[in-house]
Parts: C-alpha cells; structure tokens; sequence
C-alpha cells in the first residue's frame, strides 16, 4: 500500500509539473507577436498619459511571450468613453488594458446615465500611484492660503461634469467653504494650466502630486503655482501646515462622504482590463505589472520623469473598490448633491 501511495503521489508530481508550465505556455503562445494597447481615457500631456508611457516602456519584458506594447488616447467626457469603449466594444482576450480617472468607475453609482458599465465586473491589474490630490492656486489669483479662498471668489477651471478637477473642485466649494466660481468644460489638467499661464482661470483642484511635481514643477519653482490645500492621501510633510481635507469631516457620515468623494483619488493610476479576460492573461498581467513597479530601469526612468511610484496590486484595489461601492445610499445621495453642478 505504501509503494502504491508513494507511486500515486509520484504520478501527482509528473502531473503538475506537466500543468503548471503548459499553463505558462499557453499564455506565452498567446502574447507571441501580440501587440497590447495601453488605452489613456485623457488627452496628451496629462499625469494619466505620462505614467502611461513611462509604464509601457518597461512591462512588456515582464510578459509572457514579449509582445509589443502601444499608447493610444481616447480623451472624451472626463473617463467615461474610454471606459464604456473598454466595457462595451474592447476585445475581451487581454491585448487591452486601460486608465482614466478613479472616480470614474463610481458614475453608475451616481445615476449617471451616460456610464455604460458595471463597475464591479471590470478586472484591476494595479494602481502605480496612491495618490495625493492638492488645489493649487496661479500667482496671479492673489490668494496665499486656503483661508485666502474662503474669502475671496476666485475661477477655478475643470472638465465637464466628472472627473477628479470637477468633483473635487466642487467637493472643496460645497464642503469645505472655499469660494470658487468653477469653469467646466476644459479637456483636462494640462488644457487647464495652458489656461491658468494665459490667465482665463487661477486655479485647478484634483491635481496628484506626482502630476505637480513633473509636469507643474517649473511653475512651483518660479512661484507661479502654489498648492493651499491637500484633498486625500496622508498629510505631506513636505506640504508643512497647508490644511487637509479630513480637517473638515466632523462626523462619521461626513467621513464617509469625504471617502467616496476624495478619498477614492487614493487610487491615482489605475490600470484595468474588461471583463471576461481568461484567467491565466490576467495574472500574468497582474505579475508583470507589479514587477515592473519595482524594476530597476522603470524606476530610475519614473525618477527621472518626476513620478511618484507607490503601487497597489490588482487584488488590493479590487478590495478597495468593493468598499467604496458599499458606501451606504443616503451618503451617496448626499454626494451626488455635493457634486451636481448648479
């Protein structure tokens, strides 16, 4: 009986040495000569398109099969038809994954009936960035602080009616008391600092770090852009007393509200793919995205770049999104308030 057990275990052996590397071939024959598109749901030049790049420079080494890895732009409704284009019409085999802003994927939440998709059933490959989303301020504008903007009425631009620019540009005016007369209507962050350098407007909200630091940076350094206040992530000692949103949740609910709102900008570079991507694709994709994050060269290219790298796996952002999702009706009515542009 023992040689039997001991035969029977032996054949288990051959049997999953035999499974384990078809598996990993199968996904290697699969990407061979494949080329995978990076969809960007923003135009050019913003944070989401330069990770993007930095990003598809460096993963396809970590893929099996080595394909060939390409940036496309779809910008259009602040997220919502790249989203829907990858839900409804993107091939569902894992040659496509994509990003667009993090409170995109809550619009259906939100009643927005534009959003086609279930949230829920896209697959997350991972998030590059936990972000820490700021308000800034041009020198022209007058205002020093956030104090300064509970006072006086300045014009802060943003996309059209989602997005991170506008919910949190509305998040700080109906919340927090910051007197901001909101311009909607602009493709992005960078078509909004080409209107901040001309003076149509003198400040932006939702902006994350990583984005100030890289593509604001020579504005910071001459003064011309000032951050007054933090919107979610930890409080940045670098930023030393400029006041944080969480200051301003008094309650429980208003904590959850400040949650589904601000805090989900946490989630600053997500990458996703559609549903129905076969198993085997998407945790090849997980792995290969996660080792990326902590390659050598991608780092000291993100580095060099200005970007701040602090990534989350694909299982850890799925977790995430369950929460925010679970986030009780009456908050989300009370937020969908907040957010409705008057």
């Amino acid at each position: 009986m023992a040689l039997w057990l001991r035969m029977l275990g032996g054949g288990w052996l051959v049997c999953l040495t035999m499974v384990a590397p078809a598996s990993a071939d199968e996904v290697s024959d699969f990407y061979t000569g494949k080329t995978i598109s990076m969809v960007v749901g923003h135009e050019p030049g913003t944070g989401f398109d330069i990770y993007t790049r930095v990003i598809y420079r460096h993963m396809a080494r970590y893929i099996p099969g080595s394909p060939s890895m390409i940036v496309q732009n779809m910008p259009g409704a602040s997220g919502i038809q790249s989203a829907n284009w990858l839900y409804n019409i993107a091939p569902r085999d894992g040659t496509v994954m994509a990003t667009f802003t993090q409170n995109v994927p809550l619009e259906p939440l939100f009643g927005n009936k534009a959003a086609k998709f279930d949230p829920s059933k896209f697959i997350w490959i991972g998030n590059a960035e936990q972000t820490n989303s700021l308000c800034g301020v041009s020198a022209q504008s007058g205002i020093k602080t956030f104090a300064d903007l509970q006072k006086k009425e300045t014009i802060f631009g943003a996309t059209g009616p989602t997005g991170p620019l506008i919910v949190s540009a509305l998040a700080v005016k109906n919340l927090m008391g910051g007197k901001l007369r909101i311009v909607p209507g602009y493709k992005g962050s960078a078509s909004v600092k080409a209107a901040m350098l001309n003076g149509e407007v003198h400040g932006i909200c939702g902006l994350g770090w990583s984005t100030i630091n890289s593509f604001w940076k020579s504005e910071v350094d001459t003064g011309e852009f000032k951050v007054i206040v933090q919107l979610s992530g930890e409080p940045m000692k670098a930023l030393g007393d400029i006041p944080h949103a969480r200051d301003f949740a008094k309650t429980e609910a208003d904590k959850q509200l400040f949650g589904i709102l601000l805090d989900v900008q946490v989630l600053g570079r997500l990458y996703m793919l559609p549903p129905g991507v076969p198993q085997p694709r998407v945790e090849a994709l997980r792995k290969a995205f996660m080792d990326t994050m902590r390659d050598a060269k991608f780092v000291e290219d993100a580095t060099r770049t200005g970007l701040e790298i602090s990534p989350m796996t694909g299982e850890a952002v799925e977790k995430l999104w369950k929460g925010f999702t679970a986030t009780p009706p009456e908050i989300v009515e009370r937020a969908k308030e907040v957010i409705r542009l008057q």
